[in-house]
């Protein structure tokens, strides 16, 4: 079987850092994704469709996230799937929320407030990944992790 997911969107709100009773550090944010039109709804003129995907992050990953993502950023996300369900305490109807388990967030741009690393672009199961930078034809940034050493040619 297999879960994984992998969204690119934006932060709705400025990501939330609590601690857990384990000491471990928790984030949480919701992610803005489009959702696919297919031809049909394009020429029908339908207007674009955004999801809010709530993601969450723990230990030096939500530590690194909490510090350097803000409401607006571009981030890729990579993780799995998770169904939360619980018993409503008022109306005692089952509940449930889906939500992502963020192994790996990317930082897709350079903060314009300056702070921080600027190659420090990756946060990966606790390790920062170094980025090479190149533009396409279009002028947009194309990163690709490690350094040119890491080419097997």
């Amino acid at each position: 079987m297999l879960n994984r997911v992998i969204l690119i969107g934006r932060l709705g709100q400025d990501p939330e850092l609590k601690q857990a009773q384990s000491g471990t550090q928790v984030c949480s944010f919701s992610v803005a994704v489009d959702r696919p039109q297919g031809q049909v709804q394009r020429q029908a003129g339908a207007e674009k469709v955004t999801d809010w995907i709530s993601i969450v992050t723990f230990g030096n990953q939500a530590q690194v996230c909490s510090q350097y993502l803000s409401k607006g950023r571009l981030v890729a996300i990579e993780g799995r799937l998770q169904i939360d369900t619980w018993q409503d305490q008022q109306s005692g109807q089952k509940r449930s929320a889906a939500r992502v388990i963020a192994e790996n967030v990317r930082f897709l741009e350079r903060s314009e407030t300056g702070q921080g690393h600027q190659n420090q672009s990756s946060y990966q199961q606790g390790r920062p990944v170094q980025q090479r930078q190149q533009s396409n034809a279009y002028g947009q940034e194309i990163s690709y992790p490690g350094d040119d050493k890491d080419l097997p040619f």
